[in-house]
């Protein structure tokens, strides 16, 4: 009954939202990187404090947030800003996501999925995860959603499309594919089915002695986490 954690990503419009929001229906923990990484950034944060210090007060919006858009800006064009930024970040980030999955072990969950959009091209994280999904579309289709999407012209959509790794490349990294070239209800058999193979016949036992526990106390639930790791 040991929970494990699997990394989930896409590329830009190949539908991992739509599979984020499947996963969510069936119950499912999904931690969200993109989320974390704008909480860690909030006014009077340890990384917002030091975002100022190394890129100054004009990154910042009236209410006091950062400016993503200015600061994208910087990042893209000097890559050593880029590289301080995420010294700066990704450490809060790493955290919060740390604290996220002790959460949900503690509430009993079978498995955890980390939704991170560049799992596949740092692929420093792939060594903790158990399982590696990938949300995959076919180049037309991608290319298509993504300039009825954004309101872009074929040009502009490849160009965005070509700073990322291509899907077919990060396909060969993944342990598992969804194929969302096609309708949503095919998309949808296929989270379900990786979902059943994903939760065994456990079916979220922690989860109910996790629950049991609580109405015990806080000890109780102390004493069941110790003998899970000893045992």
């Amino acid at each position: 009954s040991t929970m494990f954690l699997v990394g989930l990503s896409g590329g830009i419009a190949s539908g991992k939202s739509t599979v984020v929001a499947v996963l969510r229906e069936l119950g499912c923990a999904v931690i969200d990187a993109d989320v974390i990484a704008r909480q860690v950034v909030q006014p009077h944060s340890k990384a917002h404090q030091q975002i100022l210090q190394h890129f100054g007060t004009e990154i910042l919006l009236e209410n006091g947030e950062i400016d993503r858009e200015a600061l994208g800006n910087i990042i893209f064009s000097q890559p050593e800003k880029r590289q301080l930024l995420n010294s700066i970040t990704h450490p809060e980030i790493l955290k919060e996501m740390l604290k996220q999955v002790l959460k949900y072990f503690v509430l009993g969950y079978r498995y955890v999925i980390l939704d991170i959009p560049l799992l596949f091209e740092t692929r420093r994280l792939t060594r903790f995860m158990k399982y590696t999904v990938l949300v995959y579309c076919d180049p037309p289709t991608q290319l298509a959603r993504l300039m009825k999407r954004n309101g872009l012209g074929a040009a502009e959509a490849e160009a965005r499309i070509s700073c990322q790794l291509p899907l077919d490349e990060k396909r060969k990294w993944a342990t598992h594919v969804i194929d969302n070239s096609g309708d949503r209800e095919s998309t949808r058999q296929q989270v379900l089915q990786l979902h059943a193979r994903l939760e065994d016949s456990l079916d979220f036992l922690w989860a109910r002695l996790a629950v049991g526990t609580a109405v015990a106390g806080l000890g109780g639930l102390v004493f069941l986490l110790l003998r899970h790791f000893i045992s």
